[in-house]
């Protein structure tokens, strides 16, 4: 069974996460990502979308051209876990390299 983060522990994990917030009235958090440009954003999207395979985990995302909004929540938890937190921590790593703003 996957571990649903309590209050500290999402408190503690969230003030290592950079830029990600805790999305209101729901028990996730969020983040958006701004690129040069729409293949900028689908490339980063794709190195995201494998990682995310590769976990079995697959975020919520929406993309408009250069604009990236990610939220990620386990669902089976019905809340966050740390599987959400090693996704975001990857997608930080990716997105150091390519995000532009």
């Amino acid at each position: 069974m996957i571990h649903k983060l309590t209050s500290e522990e999402r408190s503690t994990q969230l003030a290592q996460l950079s830029g990600w917030a805790a999305v209101p009235g729901r028990d996730a958090i969020q983040r958006e990502f701004k690129f040069a440009d729409f293949n900028e954003a689908f490339g980063f999207m794709t190195r995201v979308a494998i990682k995310a395979q590769e976990m079995n985990h697959h975020p919520e995302w929406f993309n408009v051209y250069h604009k990236v909004e990610i939220t990620l929540s386990t669902h089976e938890a019905n809340g966050l876990t740390e599987r959400d937190v090693a996704l975001a921590r990857f997608i930080d790593e990716v997105a150091k390299s390519t995000q532009r703003a």
